[in-house]
């Protein structure tokens, strides 16, 4: 089967030198990409550009992305290929930087468009813009697909995280929710629907459980 992963971290600019990102390494995804492969399956990875993840090599067929605009072109370039399955592990980035601004002495705000900014700006203001939300676009890209997201979770219990994985998965037309975290405890959860949830201990229990349903 054909399948389609993405794994690790987007980032956006603030200026030419300077970026937003989150502290996904890659690893789960790209793990899951060599577990595929070992079984037979064809792996399209796309992994991050700043993924920290420096194990055995993931997949035959991987893609750097960047920006989650960069990711979103990435994914609908595959569009037209015979997907049977999309595992969306990336971390895309919430939010994308807008305007920036430097409060002036009299208290007005003044806007700065710099390659760099400098430092002798002092404090600065900052306009964060929510980013497209990348797995909601994925059932128009692959309509026949058997589609999985994440959440990693830091606050709540493993109840509350269920609720949201299933909130996620009606609301963005996928089969499934991987759920991990502190909120959700050790281990991994593979949520389907109705409050169902099968427990994994460990990564290649998760891997083994995801493939198993995509049969």
């Amino acid at each position: 089967m054909k399948c389609v992963i993405t794994a690790g971290p987007t980032y956006e600019g603030l200026d030419e030198v300077r970026r937003l990102t989150n502290f996904s390494t890659g690893r789960l995804g790209s793990e899951l990409a060599r577990f595929l492969e070992s079984k037979g399956h064809e792996v399209q990875l796309l992994l991050g550009y700043y993924s920290t993840w420096r194990g055995e090599a993931a997949s035959k067929r991987t893609q750097m992305f960047t920006t989650t605009a960069d990711l979103r072109d990435r994914l609908r370039a595959l569009a037209g290929d015979k997907v049977g399955a999309v595992f969306h592990a990336a971390a895309v980035s919430d939010f994308s930087f807008g305007k920036i601004w430097t409060r002036k002495d009299n208290g007005d705000l003044e806007e700065i468009k710099s390659a760099k900014i400098p430092t002798k700006s002092g404090a600065l203001l900052a306009e964060l813009l929510p980013t497209p939300k990348v797995i909601g676009e994925l059932r128009g890209w692959f309509p026949a697909a058997w589609i999985v997201g994440w959440k990693y979770e830091l606050a709540g219990d493993r109840e509350g995280v269920v609720r949201v994985a299933e909130e996620q998965m009606r609301d963005c037309r996928t089969d499934a929710c991987v759920v991990n975290g502190r909120a959700y405890g050790d281990g991994f959860g593979v949520a389907i629907g109705q409050g169902k949830c099968a427990h994994c201990a460990g990564r290649e229990e998760l891997f083994a459980a995801l493939e198993r349903l995509t049969r």
